[in-house]
């Protein structure tokens, strides 16, 4: 019996346009617009998609976007005299500077400078560190759309046997603490781990976040389990496949997100959602 699709494309629709009412309720009870500043560093094709993305879903739901656009040639200096200047904007809420960076300038130094109230993406130490104590301002969007992927399913995610193929700091590790949280029992594997198809084959819920195209196959998934594919592959024909095989996967799963139409629209859709979260702790504030 093929596995049942978890539509992330519908599910981010339901949750935007929930978010558009409570962006008008804001605003009118307080004055406050939800206000993103989205900084794009250079000419990457991807990147540009993924800005152009996320600034047409915030207008959809009317918030405030304040788009900084800065040639590859910027300087660290320049791009952290800009992160200041967002930093003290009071219509600015949200801050997301799109990565990779170029090679002059160290990510890590550019988003450790992002004013921690301010960090929609979550990528900041102070909101990584909270997130570990299950107290984070901001959850990184991937993982967090990943946790809502798995609750539409209705399965029960506590007392799971969950898996998590892959430990960056922008996905697995953070998917791994919010399993956790929620009360599964997580194992996080990477590319040292022994006997993968096997801890793979023991999973409930199996999140697969790599960047390898079509890497896990069906003798790798348990029948029944819920699978979460994050990855996004282009092939050399120019099409996109995520890090799941995902026909025969589909076989067995009894759970399975597409790509493309999965984890990337709730990714924008967790950053929209973010947004909101801090402007409403501003206007808490006010």
């Amino acid at each position: 019996m093929a596995a049942r699709l978890i539509d992330g494309k519908a599910l981010a629709q339901t949750i935007r346009d929930r978010i558009a009412k409570d962006v008008a309720d804001l605003q009118a009870r307080s004055g406050i617009r939800p206000g993103l500043a989205a900084i794009l560093v250079g000419d990457d094709p991807a990147s540009k998609l993924y800005v152009k993305n996320k600034q047409k879903a915030c207008d959809a739901a009317g918030i405030y976007v304040d788009e900084h656009k800065l040639p590859a040639t910027t300087t660290q200096a320049e791009l952290l005299a800009l992160i200041e200047k967002v930093n003290a904007d009071p219509k600015v809420h949200g801050i997301l500077v799109q990565l990779p960076l170029p090679m002059q300038i160290d990510s890590k130094v550019i988003l450790d400078a992002v004013d921690p109230h301010k960090d929609a993406d979550g990528f900041h130490p102070y909101n990584m560190g909270r997130l570990v104590e299950g107290m984070a301002m901001f959850t990184p969007c991937t993982p967090k759309g990943v946790i809502k992927m798995i609750e539409s399913t209705g399965v029960t995610i506590e007392g799971k046997r969950a898996v998590v193929v892959g430990r960056s700091n922008i996905v697995g590790k953070p998917a791994a603490l919010l399993l956790m949280h929620r009360h599964a029992t997580v194992t996080v594997c990477h590319s040292k781990t022994r006997d993968l198809p096997g801890v793979c084959r023991e999973a409930e819920i199996l999140v697969v976040a790599i960047g390898k195209a079509k890497f896990v196959t069906a003798d790798m998934v348990r029948e029944g389990s819920v699978v979460v594919d994050v990855g996004v592959n282009r092939l050399a024909d120019g099409t996109f496949v995520g890090d799941v095989d995902f026909g025969p996967v589909s076989e067995r799963a009894g759970w399975i997100s597409p790509v493309p139409g999965g984890v990337g629209p709730m990714t924008i859709a967790m950053l929209l959602d973010n947004t909101l979260e801090s402007a409403k702790r501003f206007a808490a504030l006010a």
